[in-house]
């Protein structure tokens, strides 16, 4: 039986919604994750990383592709501590921040693109919780503040922050300028103390350690204030 002529222009207009629909597009982007973690665990690039992959290259070339494998390893999951330390280790404190720096801005781009092609239409009709919206008006409202404290003091996943505030209205200028800001302490500390593992009693190393240890009760600090903020404006809305 044929189909009639004027059903045929239907027929593809309605797989293409299907297709690009949000939901589609978040099925795609939990597709993509899940890849990229299966291959993390099944192949260990991180290992390659920390081994000084690929050992034919040196100087400005290494630095610049150690970069561009990290942000595509914290994409995937890699915590950026372990890459943190590998950049120190190959590379030294400078060269080795300057690395760091350069995939965690890279990384957190490439989430945060992701994540508000694939999945932020799909997730933003989700956001009734009280919790959740009061979340979302303070990164959507004070967008680069809001990044900049996460940066700044750890307690917050990397990629759940990239994520969450993909599904934002945070611009991108403001996500990547306070990425770029606020990553740089933490980084640093972690850099400094990868290239000076072979001598822990070193003072840069203890300074490092010291300053990693701090930042990370002063974040669990700030993070239980703001989620106690976050709750009483919940309340109040």
């Amino acid at each position: 039986m044929s189909v009639p002529a004027a059903q045929l222009p239907g027929l593809p207009a309605r797989l293409s919604r299907a297709l690009l629909s949000p939901w589609s597009r978040l099925g795609l982007l939990v597709a993509l994750l899940a890849t990229a973690a299966g291959t993390v665990l099944a192949y260990e690039p991180q290992r390659l990383l920390a081994d000084g992959w690929p050992t034919r290259l040196s100087g400005a070339a290494a630095v610049v592709l150690f970069a561009v494998a990290y942000g595509f390893c914290t994409t995937a999951f890699v915590p950026r501590p372990f890459l943190n330390l590998a950049a120190g280790a190959l590379f030294g404190a400078q060269a080795g921040t300057v690395a760091a720096l350069g995939g965690t801005v890279l990384g957190a781009g490439l989430a945060f693109g992701l994540g508000r092609l694939l999945g932020r239409d799909a997730l933003r009709p989700l956001l009734r919780a009280r919790v959740l919206t009061a979340a979302d008006r303070q990164l959507s409202e004070h967008g680069f503040r809001s990044m900049l404290l996460l940066r700044l003091l750890p307690g917050v996943p990397f990629v759940a922050a990239n994520y969450g505030a993909a599904v934002s209205r945070m611009s991108w200028s403001a996500f990547l300028a306070a990425t770029a800001v606020g990553s740089v302490p933490n980084t640093a500390a972690y850099v400094v103390a990868g290239s000076r593992a072979a001598t822990p009693t070193s003072p840069a190393f203890l300074t490092a350690f010291a300053f990693i240890a701090l930042s990370g009760l002063a974040g669990a600090a700030v993070a239980w204030r703001k989620r106690t903020r976050l709750r009483a404006a919940a309340a109040t809305a």
